[in-house]
């Protein structure tokens, strides 16, 4: 019993605070996938560009982004802000 008590508790917890972190819009885009991210590289470019941090966009990542069919929060940059690697 108290087993189910504290799984209950753990499961609405969990709920609650990843609730709070999302919009309807971005809870509906992930649903439609089977994963939070496309790829290995599509989770490293979204751990580099955080919340106000200035985007770093190379050709690889547009390549990527495309080829791969990446979701999320768009990054648009400039021709110019792009960089070679």
């Amino acid at each position: 019993m108290r087993s189910r008590f504290v799984n209950a508790l753990l499961l609405g917890g969990t709920l609650v605070l990843t609730a709070a972190c999302a919009t309807s819009d971005e809870w509906a885009e992930w649903q439609k996938h089977s994963s939070h991210f496309a790829s290995g590289h599509h989770m490293l470019f979204s751990l580099r560009h955080t919340e106000g941090a200035a985007p770093r966009v190379s050709r690889r990542d547009l390549d990527s982004a495309r080829a791969e069919s990446w979701w999320g929060k768009t990054i648009t940059v400039s021709a110019e802000q792009i960089f070679r690697e």
